[in-house]
């Protein structure tokens, strides 16, 4: 599962899902997406979507779930709060519980907080992916002056949830002169949470909140049939990678007779096939494999996830310089420009 704070961005909401796409992540739970104008909303070729106000889930297409929305179990907080039962043939439901729990502008209460969240949390099968807006040295261990947090405290120990978070900051914020960091982004789980990891430089996007990835004790599905592997990684071959390729290449043919000049065609087609397979245990042995998925947007290139990759420096550099605004301007200009190429 991917979870991430969007700051009401279209491109670092659709980076989001790439990175779902990437990571093959069944669910991805986004906080604060932008808000629709006119016909204009997100989509995604990958999942299928589900938007409110202040939460949006998406459910990867071709992941075998089925799956049922509960807003029943999220009345009177509709904007703020998504549940989903999603379960695949054989399993037991599992609940994913997608949350932005942040003061309504004209009420200044937070609707969130309203729900009836023994109700809410499944017992034995839920996760919850939110936004708690809160500070509490429970996940936070730079946290100085706790705030906000006593509710959700209590929620946690009275459904026996674990905390999946390892104390990295998931927020990097700037005020006027001043700079921080904090924990505010949680991955709340019921069932044993077997991963759980801030995705970096690669994945980075320019919201000021971390992309997270988890998993939540549950049964990986095989490969859907639209992805595939292509080709491998050389690009990113070390020349230590490509010594090991040759030195492991020589082993394999060191006892092949050569062909010669009367040599059949038998013979020929027979080593095409020999050097084919030869050279895929070689390459993957010692290089990464590239997963290509159909559904991904076409416009997203290598340009942009170099981009993306520099604007991911700056972040972990705490930079708010011109040159991080510069780095963060030019990668949302070079999807601009990819776009319009389509």
């Amino acid at each position: 599962m991917i979870q991430h704070h969007c700051a009401r961005s279209y491109e670092w909401t659709i980076a989001a899902l790439e990175t779902g796409v990437e990571c093959r992540a069944d669910e991805v739970c986004l906080q604060e997406p932008p808000r629709e104008r006119g016909e204009i909303g997100i989509n995604h070729s990958a999942y299928e979507i589900r938007k409110r106000k202040r939460v949006c889930t998406a459910i990867r297409k071709g992941s075998g779930l089925e799956v049922e929305e509960r807003t029943d179990l999220s009345r009177g907080a509709n904007d703020d709060v998504i549940a989903t039962d999603v379960r695949r043939r054989g399993e037991k439901i599992t609940r994913i519980v997608n949350i932005y729990d942040q003061k309504d502008a004209q009420s200044g209460e937070r609707p969130a907080r309203k729900l009836d969240w023994q109700r809410v949390i499944r017992q034995g099968g839920t996760v919850l992916a939110r936004d708690l807006n809160a500070h509490s040295k429970r996940w936070d261990p730079r946290c100085q002056v706790q705030r906000d947090a006593t509710f959700w405290e209590g929620v946690i120990d009275e459904n026996g949830l674990e905390i999946g978070n390892d104390g990295r900051p998931t927020h990097h914020w700037t005020r006027e002169d001043q700079e921080g960091e904090s924990v505010i982004d949680l991955t709340l789980a019921n069932r044993p949470i077997v991963r759980w990891t801030i995705l970096a430089d690669d994945h980075a996007t320019g919201s000021d909140h971390e992309v997270i990835e988890c998993e939540v004790g549950l049964d990986r599905q095989e490969e859907a049939d639209h992805e595939r592997v292509v080709r491998w990684n050389l690009a990113a071959m070390t020349e230590e990678d490509a010594e090991a390729a040759e030195n492991l290449w020589m082993e394999l043919a060191k006892e092949r007779i050569l062909l010669d000049a009367e040599c059949t065609e038998d013979e020929v087609e027979q080593e095409g096939a020999w050097c084919q397979e030869a050279m895929s245990s070689v390459l993957d042995a010692t290089t990464k494999e590239i997963r290509i998925c159909a559904r991904s947007k076409r416009w997203w290139n290598a340009d942009i996830k170099e981009r993306r990759r520099t604007v991911g420096r700056e972040k972990r550099r705490r930079r708010h310089t011109e040159e991080a605004a510069r780095a963060k301007a030019e990668h949302q200009k070079s999807i601009l420009q990819s776009k319009r190429r389509m």
